[in-house]
């Protein structure tokens, strides 16, 4: 019994690994994003999810400022983030952020994923299709020119650019690439329960598996003693 016991458990699925696209996506998120988007329901050390590094965590996370009460004059102070933070918003409040963006507050990328319709193919999708304005076309202030809308036009400038970073695993930045893994990023974002959820799952399945296996075999066992009393 031992020993299938001990098969059983062999048979059991491993942690899954982060992938190396919402990694990458992340990193896109922290060099182009991060400067107009928040992230107000991820905390830092939500990010180990992706497969980051405590220490790479902890060192970004004291990159960044966050508010820490007032000061003995009573203003506003900040302090460097712990892992327990959001990662939250660029702008120290909504008046800054409208003033920065037209007027416009950029939406906080944490559900994004979820609420747009299409998810992270649509959030990929608007990424792609920027281009260069007809000559018959007439854009509005703050518009640009983009065939994923009906309008055909955006309030958000061309954010990707060929080659605009590098890579940690030397994936060539170009634009499809780093529109697919930001979209990769924002779905895990949107969806941060998801693998685990899926693991589980699995877990569950080869438990039930194993232990099916174990009771067949028992029940197997025990017939076979009942029948060699009867004889």
């Amino acid at each position: 019994m031992k020993r299938y016991l001990l098969v059983a458990l062999m048979v059991l699925p491993l942690t899954a690994q982060a992938s190396t696209p919402e990694q990458r996506g992340f990193q896109v998120y922290r060099q182009v994003c991060a400067t107009c988007h928040s992230l107000n329901q991820v905390r830092f050390a939500d990010l180990s999810g992706i497969g980051l590094a405590v220490p790479d965590i902890k060192a970004y996370a004291a990159s960044r400022q966050v508010p820490d009460g007032l000061d003995d004059d009573g203003d506003p102070k900040t302090s460097a983030a712990h892992l327990s933070d959001p990662i939250g918003s660029p702008y120290p409040n909504e008046a800054m952020a409208r003033l920065a963006n037209h007027g416009d507050v950029p939406p906080d990328f944490s559900r994004l994923a979820m609420i747009e319709e299409g998810g992270a193919k649509r959030i990929e999708t608007i990424l792609r299709s920027y281009a260069p304005k007809p000559a018959d076309v007439v854009l509005g202030p703050g518009s640009y020119y983009n065939t994923a809308f009906a309008q055909n036009h955006i309030g958000m400038p061309p954010p990707l650019h060929d080659g605009q970073l590098a890579y940690a695993d030397g994936t060539k930045a170009t634009i499809p690439q780093m529109a697919q893994d930001v979209g990769a990023f924002l779905d895990w974002v949107a969806h941060p329960h998801r693998v685990a959820r899926a693991h589980t799952g699995l877990v569950v399945l080869a438990y039930l598996a194993g232990m099916t296996v174990l009771l067949a075999l028992l029940k197997r066992r025990v017939w076979k003693r009942v029948k060699e009393t009867r004889q």
